[in-house]
């Protein structure tokens, strides 16, 4: 599997303590974070920085898990960024999405009615819909690497699907895979970088208004013509809403499950027994996948405080973040016993893969 987010990350300064000086670009923290996170929750579970506007970093499920319910001190109205935005304001080209990409940069009222609106195209009865559409593409996507004899299970198998997927619940040109892939990482990967990340936001944006204008004009069987045609409290919805949750489809639902996907072909890869059991015990998938969730959960938003807050003894100031470190909740071993080992029959599995709370993802049927 090929990866260059190590080598694409920003040169930084060494970190001299963790709890009070972590960087979540550092070398070290990006190939393997475990043996931080496990030293975090013995010395100090609620890490801080002034690295990147100042943030702080919980590694305790509980302290997750409650952050994430409490949407009051912990909005996620004021930013949702793990690092500062790029300031596009000066620039030229179209301006930010008004409305951020909601639901998940929303806070109520506006994050209860964007999520209504989402929540059917992805239940489990319209999500049934995609399935042979999915298969197939996967099918077709081993059979490639099948002919060649080899092939880049990242690059050729995971990223490709959920682009193609969701792309297609969006109605957007299989031939835009690529371009959208690239916008993707340019947002995500590479956020301390302005000029990739302001190329991959306008990219985004101006793709999208092109769609919006469209579809306006020629109604299609596709997730941007059913926002367009849907209402709030008797109005239309506005073009901002509608490309912002666009934008949170293709770039959130994008890098996650192409992050889930590849870190579970990586672990068959590097666990052979792990793999010969799932082939021997197909029963044993549900759990599996899971599990693998668990291990692997892909992502790490953040909440922005509005005003100064105590929590747990921590003077948080506002304007900073609280990065909602999901990925290190699951690995709390007072939650999940051998937390650093998949189990692939795990029964009591209660991960925060798909986050919590208002803010639980609402694709995880897809």
């Amino acid at each position: 599997m090929s990866s260059d987010t190590t080598h694409d990350a920003p040169v930084t300064a060494p970190v001299a303590d963790w709890a009070s000086d972590y960087d979540i670009f550092d070398p070290q923290y990006i190939s393997d974070p475990f043996g931080i996170w496990d030293e975090l929750r013995q010395a100090c579970p609620m890490a801080h920085t002034d690295r990147w506007g100042g943030s702080w970093l919980p590694t305790r499920y509980a302290d997750v898990y409650a952050i994430a319910h409490d949407i009051e001190n912990f909005p996620s109205g004021n930013g949702i960024s793990v690092v500062p935005l790029v300031d596009m304001g000066q620039q030229s080209g179209p301006p930010l999405l008004t409305s951020g990409v909601p639901p998940i940069s929303a806070d109520p009222p506006l994050h209860t009615w964007t999520r209504r609106l989402v929540l059917p195209t992805m239940s489990p009865a319209r999500v049934a819909e995609y399935e042979v559409f999915t298969r197939d593409l996967c099918r077709r996507l081993v059979d490639d690497v099948l002919a060649r004899g080899e092939g880049d299970a990242a690059a050729e198998y995971a990223q490709q699907i959920p682009v193609r997927v969701i792309g297609h619940i969006l109605g957007v040109p299989d031939e835009m895979s690529a371009t959208f892939t690239e916008w993707v990482r340019d947002v995500l990967e590479f956020a301390h970088d302005p000029e990739r990340r302001r190329r991959g936001i306008v990219g985004i944006i101006t793709y999208l208004q092109g769609a919006v204008a469209e579809r306006k004009a020629e109604p299609k069987d596709d997730f941007i013509t059913e926002l367009l045609q849907s209402e709030h409290e008797g109005e239309p919805i506005g073009d901002a809403v509608v490309m912002g949750m666009c934008a949170l489809l293709l770039i959130a639902g994008i890098d996650t499950t192409w992050s889930s996907i590849g870190s579970t072909m990586w672990h068959l890869a590097t666990h052979p027994h792990d793999r010969r059991r799932l082939v021997a015990e197909p029963a044993l998938m549900p759990t599996a996948i899971e599990e693998f969730l668990r291990a692997y959960a892909p992502v790490t938003m953040a909440r922005r405080l509005i005003e100064d807050k105590e929590y747990m003894g921590c003077p948080m100031k506002a304007g900073e973040r609280v990065l909602m470190n999901f990925p290190a909740a699951n690995r709390d071993p007072e939650v999940f016993p051998d937390a650093d080992t998949v189990i692939l029959d795990r029964q009591q599995n209660r991960h925060l893969a798909f986050g919590a709370g208002i803010h639980r993802c609402a694709g995880s049927n897809l």
